[in-house]
């Protein structure tokens, strides 16, 4: 799939762990790692905005587009 998500870096980079991420966004543990794997086919905006506000960053940090 062409669009990738960088979630994990942005967590990396905020030294943040997936449990403290899905605590303060208010997601399950096994959505989030659904979405930090790259295995998701979509995303509400209302997650991504928590998110974003969570990690401190946009949209565009979390999501990248990669040609095949």
């Amino acid at each position: 799939m062409p669009i990738v998500v960088n979630l994990d870096v942005m967590m990396a980079k905020r030294k943040m762990s997936l449990n403290e991420l899905s605590e303060k966004v208010g997601l399950t543990l096994a959505n989030l790692s659904i979405l930090k794997t790259g295995k998701a086919k979509a995303i509400r905006f209302s997650t991504l905005e928590a998110i974003c506000k969570v990690l401190d960053c946009q949209p565009g940090d979390l999501l990248a587009y990669e040609r095949d």
